[in-house]
């Protein structure tokens, strides 16, 4: 069997995407290792699916694999890069689409050459919503690592759990360190994605983000999005954040509590391309 791909980027982000509208998929957990792995595969952070949509309120179903096999329920990178496919290989021409993942409903919007928006939905804020376990809703939350370090974080749902914690420089943060010991605290039952959080005045922010089933990434969406709710919660970010991820820098807008928040930002094709795989 040969399968057919494309490779893309958003921000850094980079994907395999696969169009399961014409021909169908099937998740299995050595070919999304085959596909991810950067060394004997094609090399990617997460796989992207396409679906037919299976009701009728969205045009299409939208499905996130990690490296590790795990299926996720948001990817904001993920989502830009899927609207730049749909409109690349004719799969709509529609200005918004709707696609559903696994937690969420999103619009997706072409914002212009090689930009695009996404509608990343109202974030969830209290802590069963995320999940995390905590005795009531706070905006700042303190946990204890290894039992006797105190870290204060945020936590917010963006279709999925992030926590987002304040740092001085992020080039000198330590992510793998901190972030393996957030997503195994008992604290978060589902894990979390961890996003690292430097602020540089009220519309500029840099993150770093250590994600669930990859690792590190060069951008995360969802993470931007968390980050600026959390800045904004805290009072030290504005309503309108330029937030600088190594990969590219993301625009995220939120206007407060029962709004959605937007993300605008790139959306590259690298290449296309088939694996042989047996049938």
């Amino acid at each position: 069997m040969k399968l057919q791909f494309t490779k893309m980027h958003g921000a850094g982000n980079d994907f395999v995407v696969i169009d399961a509208t014409r021909t169908p998929f099937t998740p299995d957990p050595a070919l999304l290792q085959r596909l991810t792995d950067r060394r004997f595969g094609v090399g990617c952070d997460q796989v992207l699916v396409i679906e037919s949509p299976s009701q009728a309120d969205v045009d299409f179903d939208y499905r996130i694999f990690n490296a590790d096999g795990s299926e996720v329920g948001q990817c904001g990178n993920g989502s830009r890069a899927l609207a730049r496919y749909v409109r690349e290989h004719g799969l709509s021409d529609k200005n918004p689409i709707r696609v559903r993942t696994t937690t969420s409903v999103l619009e997706l919007r072409d914002a212009g050459p090689g930009e695009y928006r996404v509608n990343m939905g109202v974030p969830k804020l209290e802590p069963a919503q995320v999940p995390f376990e905590a005795a009531s809703r706070a905006t700042r939350y303190t946990v204890m690592l290894d039992g006797n370090t105190a870290l204060e974080i945020g936590v917010v749902s963006m279709g999925n759990p992030h926590a987002v914690l304040l740092v001085d420089d992020v080039d000198r943060a330590p992510v793998a360190e901190i972030g393996a010991a957030l997503q195994a605290h008992p604290a978060f039952p589902q894990s979390v994605n961890v996003g690292f959080l430097q602020i540089l005045d009220a519309g500029h922010a840099r993150l770093r983000v250590y994600e669930r089933g990859a690792g590190e990434t060069l951008a995360c969406g969802s993470g931007a999005c968390a980050a600026a709710v959390v800045g904004q919660l805290w009072g030290v970010l504005g309503p309108s954040v330029q937030m600088q991820l190594r990969g590219g820098t993301l625009t995220i807008d939120w206007q407060g509590e029962g709004h959605p928040v937007l993300m605008t930002g790139p959306a590259q094709t690298v290449f296309t391309g088939e694996l042989e795989w047996p049938n």
